[in-house]
C-alpha cells in the first residue's frame, strides 16, 4: 500500500466514522482497564454483559478487592479464562491501591507492571483513556495490517511499529478504533466482505471476494 493509498484509506474511514469509539462499556479509567483486562480472548459483548452487573457493585479497586476471588468470579464466570482473569484483576487492584493511590497510572511502564496487563492492554488504556497515539494490535488489526498491505509483519509488535510509522499523524489517535472495527465487521477472517468495503480500492488484497448470490 503506497503512502497515497494509506492517506485515502484513512480519510475514507474517517469520513464514514468521524468519532470512532471502543465497543467496551466503561464510565471511568479504572473500569476501562478492568474491561480490557477481561477482554483477552473474549468478545466485547461477553465482557460488557458481565461488567454491567459487576460495575454496579464494584467499580473501584477497593470495591473489587472487597469482593474477593470467589465474589469476582461469580460476576465474570461467563468470560473465558475467568479464574486467571479474576486473579490478575485482583492483583492489579492491590497494586493500584498500594502503589498508585487507587488511580490508574498513565505511563506504559507502570501499566505493563500491573498483573495481566501486557503491551496491548496498556496501549488501549493509553489511547482510549488518555488520548495517546498508540496502536494496540489485536487479531483484527494484525489481520487487516497484513491483508491490506498497510503494515505487514510476523508478530503483533512488528505490525504495531510499522503502523506507527506509516499512518499519517492526523489519523493516529483514532486509527486503532477504525482498524479494529474494520476487521471486526468488514475485513473478517474467514471471508472479507470486499463487496461492501469502502476502502477496497486502496487495499492490496487480491483477488477481492465477491458476494455469493444463491438461488
Amino acid at each position: 500500500m503506497s503512502p497515497a493509498q494509506i492517506q485515502t484509506f484513512f480519510a475514507t474511514l474517517a469520513q464514514a466514522n468521524p468519532q470512532p469509539q471502543t465497543e467496551l462499556e466503561f464510565a471511568s479509567v479504572f473500569e476501562l482497564l478492568a474491561a480490557v483486562l477481561l477482554s483477552a480472548q473474549a468478545t466485547d459483548v461477553s465482557v460488557n454483559k458481565a461488567t454491567r452487573a459487576l460495575f454496579l457493585v464494584a467499580n473501584t479497586p477497593q470495591k473489587l478487592l472487597a469482593l474477593g476471588q470467589n465474589g469476582l468470579e461469580s460476576y465474570i464466570k461467563a468470560i473465558g479464562l475467568y479464574r486467571n482473569k479474576a486473579k490478575h484483576l485482583l492483583q492489579t487492584c492491590q497494586m493500584l491501591v498500594d502503589q498508585h493511590g487507587g488511580q490508574v497510572p498513565r505511563t506504559r511502564e507502570a501499566l505493563e507492571a500491573l498483573p495481566g496487563v501486557g503491551r496491548k492492554t496498556a496501549n488501549v488504556v493509553l489511547n482510549v483513556a488518555f488520548g495517546e497515539p498508540t496502536m494496540a494490535v489485536d487479531t483484527h488489526i494484525f489481520r487487516v495490517g497484513n491483508r491490506t498491505g498497510l503494515a505487514t509483519g510476523r508478530t503483533p509488535l512488528e505490525v504495531e511499529l510499522k503502523l506507527l510509522k506509516r499512518i499519517p499523524k492526523a489519523y493516529m489517535t483514532d486509527a486503532h478504533h477504525w482498524l479494529i472495527l474494520h476487521g471486526r465487521y468488514i475485513c473478517q477472517a474467514r471471508t472479507p466482505r470486499c463487496w461492501e468495503c469502502a476502502v477496497a480500492s486502496s487495499c492490496d488484497f487480491s483477488p477481492k471476494t465477491q458476494l455469493k448470490v444463491t438461488a
